[in-house]
């Protein structure tokens, strides 16, 4: 009887050895990869965000500027030589293309107008369209009075 008394409480509840081995339980492991794996989700998204937006800062900083160049060319070309037309802008500017509309405005005052003055006036639209893509566009649309 004496043995039995004598007996640790470990030797009679072995399932009650609280051996802790160096290390990371499975839970923590699974919370450590959920933490990181969001994290570098966020990280991701946010890259492509700003890649996103600085590819769009810089269509809509050089469309203007090469909407307005186009626009110089076809006035310096005369308007009696200019048509609609379409290209792009060659190896300086990959991937832009450009689209020109041109339509004559007719009102009647201007009618009266070179009735008057006996001269060719001419009232006309031009659109200027500067695309990087489908999605990505930028219109310029003006009018111009020229006499013949």
């Amino acid at each position: 009887m004496d043995q039995i008394l004598n007996l640790s409480a470990l030797e009679i509840w072995p399932c009650r050895r609280e051996v802790r081995a160096n290390g990371f339980t499975l839970i923590e492991v699974l919370v450590a990869l959920v933490i990181i794996t969001v994290a570098m989700t966020s990280v991701y998204r946010l890259q492509g965000d700003t890649l996103r937006m600085s590819t769009a800062k810089r269509f809509y900083s050089l469309a203007p500027k090469l909407a307005k160049g186009k626009l110089a060319e076809i006035e310096s070309q005369g308007f009696k030589n200019a048509t609609d037309g379409s290209g792009d802008f060659g190896q300086d500017f990959p991937g832009y293309t450009w689209t020109v509309r041109l339509e004559d405005v007719h009102s009647d005052l201007m009618t009266k107008m070179a009735q008057k003055s006996q001269t060719r006036q001419h009232l006309t639209r031009i659109e200027v369209t500067v695309a990087l893509d489908e999605k990505t566009k930028y219109e310029l649309r003006t009018y111009r009075f020229h006499v013949d």
